[in-house]
């Protein structure tokens, strides 16, 4: 039986290197489940795969839009599963990684059939939007469908006008109809969480904002202030910098929220795969007493042989 391997986990876990690694020892590919990676321009703010680590392993769904370009979780799953049906022809295993949770979701479990909202319902909430803001939109949400509220990226518009599109179409909360039944896959799903002791992941994720400004982030986000209200650029990193742009912070406060966001954000990655008990977990902090290799090193092969004995 085929089987896709997917590799998860908060952003600034550590997922990129351990993909490499897997990707090297069984001889296939890694498909991208970011969803900004799939853009070209941006690679420092995305933390897109470097051509050092592109050119180790072959990446699909990297940098394969305009920053413009309109794209979605449901566009990637139908991308995705075209794109196993042809490996698949010639490897039994397969492997995607990434930190997007819907793209993920949508490859393993299906989107679901969401219903069409109405150009009268769009034009009623774009109105609202306008009148009341995205905090109204935000309390309405909350108390409509408190669970999906939970996750939401809450400075997000588009993703909470969109929800409440649907729960005012359907009369249902979201989150049952994005969590309704699981299509069937003609392949084994094997799912590896990644995560780390809470202040380690979140040294780790400030280090890597600090890395990502020295490596030019403020340049690349300063190149598309034009293009702002891209939804490519709808996301931490840029919308921080944006506002130093437009005057409202300074840039040392730009970086810190930066910084803040991006940590929230890890914790909402968890929050959602948490609750998906089909996930084996690997902490990347545990190490090995008895042969004192590194902590990388041990988990790399800890996660390798599971990996050999699962599929």
């Amino acid at each position: 039986m085929k089987t896709l391997l997917v590799i998860l986990g908060p952003t600034g876990v550590g997922k990129t290197e351990l993909c490499l690694r897997v990707a090297e020892y069984f001889h296939i590919p890694v498909i991208n489940a970011d969803s900004r990676q799939i853009y070209r321009g941006i690679p420092i703010g995305t933390a897109t795969p470097t051509q050092e680590q592109q050119a180790r392993v072959k990446h699909e769904m990297v940098e394969m839009l305009d920053i413009g370009e309109y794209y979605n979780a449901s566009m990637f799953e139908n991308d995705v599963l075209s794109l196993l049906e042809e490996h698949f022809k010639t490897h039994d295993l397969a492997l995607m990684s990434g930190g997007s949770m819907m793209y993920i979701d949508a490859v393993c479990d299906g989107m679901g059939d969401l219903p069409t909202v109405s150009d009268e319902e769009r034009t009623t909430m774009k109105r609202r939007f306008a009148e009341e803001g995205l905090e109204a939109l935000c309390e309405e949400l909350r108390e409509l469908d408190p669970e999906y509220y939970e996750i939401v990226d809450k400075k997000n518009y588009r993703r909470v006008i969109h929800a409440l599109e649907i729960i005012h179409t359907t009369g249902c909360t979201f989150t049952s109809l994005r969590t309704g039944e699981k299509k069937k896959r003609p392949f084994n799903i094997v799912k590896i969480g990644l995560n780390r002791d809470r202040n380690e992941l979140y040294d780790r994720i400030n280090k890597r904002v600090d890395a990502m400004m020295k490596d030019g982030l403020l340049d690349e986000a300063k190149r598309w202030y034009p293009q702002r209200d891209f939804q490519s650029l709808n996301t931490v990193g840029y919308k921080e910098l944006f506002s130093y742009f437009d005057g409202q912070w300074s840039l040392e406060e730009a970086v810190e929220r930066i910084k803040g966001n991006t940590r929230r954000y890890c914790r909402k990655q968890l929050t959602w795969f948490k609750r998906d008990e089909s996930i084996r977990w690997f902490n990347l902090s545990d190490t090995n007493p008895s042969d004192g290799s590194s902590s990388s090193d041990y988990n790399i092969k800890e996660i390798i042989k599971y990996i050999t004995e699962v599929i």
